[in-house]
């Protein structure tokens, strides 16, 4: 498999913690969704990607197990609103809430 993110991918990755690699993720989050809102798809496509590559990541760090079943489920109804029909219904606003308790418990980690 290629990875965007080539360095995190080969271990540094599983160095952070886990609210900062939540962190990570919702930063490609907020990309995709500047993307969509600039009316740039591909732009927001890519994005999306390494978000998922981001939260891909996540989900294989050992340290993360007892997360795995929310894990899963965010990378569930991420793809659902970014590339599906968003059954659940999520919105732009509710993944940045979600993703900005990660950043603020990140940063307090410093």
């Amino acid at each position: 498999m290629t990875y965007q993110h080539r360095e995190l991918a080969a271990g540094k990755w599983n160095r952070l913690s886990f609210a900062e690699q939540m962190a990570n993720v919702g930063s490609e989050v907020e990309r995709t969704i500047a993307w969509k809102v600039k009316e740039q798809p591909e732009y927001s496509r890519r994005a999306f990607e390494r978000a998922l590559e981001l939260l891909d990541l996540t989900i294989a760090d050992a340290k993360n197990r007892t997360r795995l079943r929310e894990l899963l489920r965010v990378r569930e109804a991420l793809a659902d609103h970014f590339a599906f029909d968003n059954i659940y219904q999520s919105s732009h606003e509710a993944w940045q809430r979600y993703f900005r308790f990660f950043l603020m418990a990140a940063r307090g980690n410093r």
